[in-house]
């Protein structure tokens, strides 16, 4: 006889769970109180839309889905802008959440919320507990809906007393992974298309990928001289400095790159969905029946022909259908050699940042010192805003395993992704960037880094503002600034105050040594670089958006 929490932490065990986030509820105190007997180790959060996204994290990073437990009503509340990043990132994530006791439902009792309506639109799967014994099942599936086909999040729900209930019930085993791959008349057929192109190009995203996997692609990519682009915050699925690598195909993307696309002739789009934002709001490819030849590769057939209509559609997971690969072989160099080194050229051109610009500080010639000085391995994270401009195109991504960034555009995840991903590889380095307004979502998981040791870098580009809001208001309401001005404290001191590492760079030359400063400190470190408003994107100024 066992307990319903004692069951559940039993099954996170059988399926190999190392460790999970939370903020502890009284909800689910007899899960917390069957933790105690294991390993898993319990990072405990600040607020519990940091710990969805320190999952969504640990799912990103490894491929197995993270774990993420909470209390009911506002705390699953919270965790919900960590369901929404993992539901549009395609990132395995679990949420337990606990609820009322079964007697008290449907009367709205204490933070009662019937979550199988209420997060279904962020979540593959919702259920609810009712039987202990059941435990077992529910939590397997979990693991198998979580990571087949599209991975997403999935939320289990815990009624109080369930949890507290003895019972007997048979012991879980671990879930096995589903996996779906290509036929040899798919391969034949791709084979054929790409001897028949004269201007293909090949686009990565999603998820379900490898560190083996990235590597096979890369090689096949270079047997043909096939020009490769990432989607939207995928760059680290290929070396940007391979002679194949043609750009990020997302926001702000090389118009040479964007030119490129719509006049290929063939486009084997891999892993991802290339929705709007890497698709420059559907405009790179046409909705419904594209111009270009669509191969499309999906592990999920249900988003095959969903919003795009393709010549070719393969269901088949991102390993799975590269390690159908190594057979296809191109009769010769193909014709569009010289094309593919002339696209990577033009991406080496686009990631070399500006030395100069308005202020005292300039984020181009910050973005060199970094590039020079940290290791290929080394893990950027970053949540969303105009600052984020600096990173996703002017880093150079080396490895597979080395970002974490929400494709979602949500903010605040920067930090919670670094805690996570240092808590992951406590022997890698791991910077975040975040701007004022993004690092202020979730700034109390410093607090989190701080109590684990785990000696992040956070780089905080301070403008004053939430620039991506400012910058649409100048362009539409020139003038009119409403909404759009913050009021910061003094992070270098925050960090302290945490019991971490600050610095304050208010000039460029100032950088390389607060950063070295903060790396020696061997504590969780703020750098806060006070950035001229003005220098809203690398190439344009406020005062310039704001004219037209």
């Amino acid at each position: 006889m066992k307990t319903g929490g004692q069951l559940v932490v039993e099954a996170l065990v059988a399926n190999g769970v190392k460790r999970i986030s939370c903020v502890p509820g009284e909800s689910y105190l007899a899960v917390l109180d069957a933790l105690y007997d294991t390993d898993i180790d319990v990072v405990v959060c600040r607020q519990e839309g940091g710990a969805a996204m320190m999952a969504d994290t640990w799912g990103r990073l490894t491929g197995e889905p993270g774990i993420c437990m909470v209390t009911r009503g506002p705390g699953a509340t919270n965790a919900s802008a960590g369901l929404h990043v993992a539901r549009q990132d395609s990132v395995p994530l679990i949420l337990f959440i606990g609820q009322v006791q079964r007697e008290a439902r449907e009367r709205e009792a204490f933070q009662e919320i019937e979550y199988r309506r209420a997060l279904t639109e962020v979540a593959k799967w919702v259920g609810e507990i009712d039987d202990p014994a059941r435990i077992p099942e529910f939590v397997t599936r979990a693991f198998a809906v979580a990571t087949s086909g599209r991975p997403g999040p999935v939320v289990l729900t815990l009624p109080e007393d369930m949890l507290t209930e003895s019972t007997e019930a048979p012991a879980a085993r671990a879930h096995q992974p589903v996996e779906s791959h290509p036929g040899p008349a798919q391969m034949a057929r791709l084979t054929a298309l790409l001897a028949d192109a004269k201007r293909p190009i090949a686009i990565l995203g999603g998820t379900r990928w490898s560190a083996e996997s990235v590597a096979e692609f890369q090689r096949f990519a270079e047997r043909w001289h096939l020009p490769v682009g990432c989607s939207f915050r995928r760059q680290m699925l290929f070396d940007h400095l391979n002679p194949m690598y043609a750009g990020d195909v997302g926001i702000g993307i090389n118009p040479a790159l964007a030119k490129e696309i719509k006049e290929a002739d063939l486009i084997l789009l891999l892993g991802g969905r290339l929705s709007e934002m890497p698709s420059s709001s559907y405009t790179l490819v046409d909705v419904p029946y594209p111009k270009q030849t669509l191969v499309h590769v999906h592990p999920d057939p249900s988003e095959l022909g969903r919003v795009y209509r393709p010549d070719l559609a393969i269901a088949a997971s991102p390993r799975d259908f590269v390690a159908a690969l190594g057979d296809v072989e191109p009769a010769g160099t193909p014709v569009w050699a010289q094309r593919t080194a002339a696209m990577h050229q033009a991406y080496l051109k686009w990631s070399t940042p500006p030395e100069i610009g308005p202020g005292e500080v300039q984020m181009g010639p910050i973005m060199n010192w970094i590039e020079a000085n940290t290791a290929p391995d080394a893990i950027f994270t970053n949540g969303a805003g105009n600052y984020a401009t600096w990173l996703h195109r002017f880093h150079r991504f080396r490895r597979y395993g080395t970002q974490a960034a929400p494709a979602s555009g949500s903010m605040g995840y920067g930090l919670p992704a670094a805690v996570a991903a240092k808590h992951l590889h406590r022997d890698r380095e791991v910077i975040c960037f975040a701007g004022d307004g993004c690092f202020l979502m979730h700034g109390q998981e410093f607090a989190t880094a701080v109590r684990y040791d785990l000696p992040i870098m956070v780089l905080v580009i301070n403008n004053g503002i939430y620039g991506t809001i400012r910058m649409h208001q100048e362009r539409d309401y020139p003038g009119r600034v409403s909404g759009t001005d913050l009021t910061n404290p003094d992070f270098a001191a925050l960090a302290r105050a945490y019991g971490g590492h600050g610095e304050t760079v208010e000039r460029t030359e100032e950088f390389a040594d607060a950063f070295l400063r903060a790396r020696a400190s061997g504590r969780p470190a703020i750098v806060e670089i006070k950035l001229d408003p003005e220098a809203i994107t690398p190439t344009r100024t406020l005062s310039e958006i704001r004219s037209g």
